[in-house]
């Protein structure tokens, strides 16, 4: 019945504690509903998503280069020569009248070639006078046809547009792996926070339990001391009611960290947090610790191969080999192969050149080569230079963080081994923390022990029982962090995401 007093005095206590609240909803989540919720709605993830479309875009915009080019110009003519009198003749003036027009589709192809596929059309009247008579003539001239330029050495393994493609689909698969590396921290600062919220909760219970052994022990203490079973001494009430005091003060600042643990965790997993202001996230696992069994080999091909941060250095040093490729290209010569072919038309008005045109009765073609070889390469050697110590520094770069990353693996294989065996030691500890406690009150019961000794070892039963919980949510989360450094987060939860 004492105890039982106890516990309606520590539940009035608790609800002035939380007089201020408004019963938020209770919202039991799993550790793969917080998972879901965050990768639909954390806003980082919803931010990084936004690069690889980006990316995409780009590489799609790449493409325009081989974008053929449609131009057409018109133009008229008119040109008045006077008169013009020489050794006494004279010659009549002449007018000219000419209509122009041009038309191409000019462009590129994805093996270098540069074509030009068009054609022009003219329209030319002539006049001359002479005293009272006036001359004239019309004419009318025009050709189609193809002319193209075949790089042989510059420019025919890799040119501008091809460089920009292929630099495009490198960004491309480096902005998904940033995807992933986000989502990868995200789902491990969700796991994190999880386990954080796990353990605030039950460390609520412990210091609920703690305020209760307390108030048994002061309000057990002053029915002894009203009916004589121990006389009063100096300051065993006061020590009790100190230490119900503290305790109630471990109990609000528990209180206020799990509210602090909640709002982390509702910042993880919405992008809309007033909704879920009202809202007690409710974990519906338990802390437990569960047996692994770790390979430090298996652990370090897991990070060479998954890390987001090791693929994205990867791509770095493949794109400077893209570079590279261009940049000696740039070394050659031109060599160009450089042809043409076509129909001509001629006629007095437009359309005997379009008829003379499209009967392909007056062909033209031409074939040839040329050969540009510039006198000084000072510019395109340098590059090659610098570009060849930027790859040497990228892979030293790759080096000095595989080598990180290795290390990282090892340190958290070492806290997970360790914070397994911290779970057996401090379980341990509260085992006999408790026993302790118990032996120390029966003694008390019978006068052969002290109020302090008690309280003491109530201290330290709450403080063996926070240390055993703190030392499963530190296990799970080193398994979480594990899996960040190994980057297999996403398959040690059974995340099946294709990062596009």
């Amino acid at each position: 019945m004492k105890k039982i007093g106890a516990i309606l005095i520590l539940a009035a206590s608790l609800t002035g504690l939380s007089a201020q609240t408004n019963n938020p909803a209770a919202r039991p989540l799993s550790l793969q509903d917080c998972f879901t919720e965050a990768l639909k709605h954390n806003l980082d993830v919803q931010i990084e998503q936004t690069v690889p479309q980006i990316s995409l875009y780009n590489l799609q915009g790449a493409y325009s280069g081989y974008d053929p080019q449609f131009t057409f110009s018109g133009q008229h003519q008119y040109s008045d020569s006077g008169a013009l009198i020489q050794n006494g003749v004279v010659t009549a003036p002449t007018i000219d009248n000419e209509n122009l027009f041009n038309s191409a589709f000019i462009g590129d192809t994805p093996w270098g070639m540069n074509y030009n596929l068009g054609g022009n059309i003219s329209e030319q009247h002539v006049g001359k006078t002479f005293s009272t008579n006036f001359l004239s003539g019309d004419s009318s001239s025009g050709s189609v046809g193809l002319s193209a330029t075949q790089p042989l050495l510059k420019n025919f393994w890799i040119d501008n547009n091809r460089l920009t493609i292929l630099v495009a689909k490198n960004r491309l698969k480096y902005s998904e792996q940033g995807l992933r590396e986000q989502i990868i921290t995200t789902v491990t600062a969700v796991e994190n926070a999880y386990y954080e919220l796990i353990f605030a909760r039950d460390n609520v219970t412990v210091q609920q339990e703690a305020l209760v052994l307390a108030q048994t022990q002061l309000d057990q203490d002053k029915q002894r001391v009203q009916i004589g079973t121990i006389a009063e001494r100096a300051g065993t009430i006061e020590q009790d009611e100190a230490q119900v005091a503290q305790n109630r003060a471990n109990l609000i600042l528990a209180e206020s960290t799990l509210g602090t643990d909640q709002r982390v965790l509702k910042n993880l997993i919405t992008d809309q947090y007033s909704k879920w202001l009202e809202a007690d996230i409710q974990p519906t696992m338990t802390l437990e610790a569960p047996l692994q069994l770790f390979d430090l080999q298996d652990s370090w091909n897991k990070g060479m191969t998954g890390r987001p941060d090791l693929v994205q250095a990867r791509l770095n040093v493949e794109q400077q080999g893209i570079q590279l490729k261009y940049y000696r290209n740039q070394l050659f010569p031109e060599v160009d192969l450089i042809g043409s072919y076509g129909f001509n038309g001629s006629g007095n008005e437009y359309r005997d050149s379009f008829n003379q045109m499209g009967d392909y009765s007056r062909p033209y073609y031409s074939y040839g080569g040329q050969l540009t070889v510039p006198l000084s390469s000072v510019g395109p050697r340098n590059q090659l230079k610098a570009g060849k110590a930027t790859e040497k520094q990228l892979l030293l770069q790759l080096k000095q963080l595989e080598q990180n990353v290795m290390v990282q693996i090892d340190n958290a294989i070492g806290v997970a081994q360790s914070d397994y065996e911290s779970v057996d030691a401090s379980r341990q500890a509260r085992i006999y923390a408790k026993a302790a406690l118990d032996a120390e009150q029966s003694k008390y019961a019978v006068g052969k022990s002290t109020t302090f000794t008690v309280l003491q070892l109530q201290t330290a039963l709450t403080t063996a029982r926070s240390n055993e919980i703190r030392a499963l949510a530190n296990y799970n989360q080193a398994l979480a962090n594990l899996a960040a450094a190994e980057g297999s987060s996403l398959q040690r939860d059974q995340l099946d995401l294709e990062v596009k």
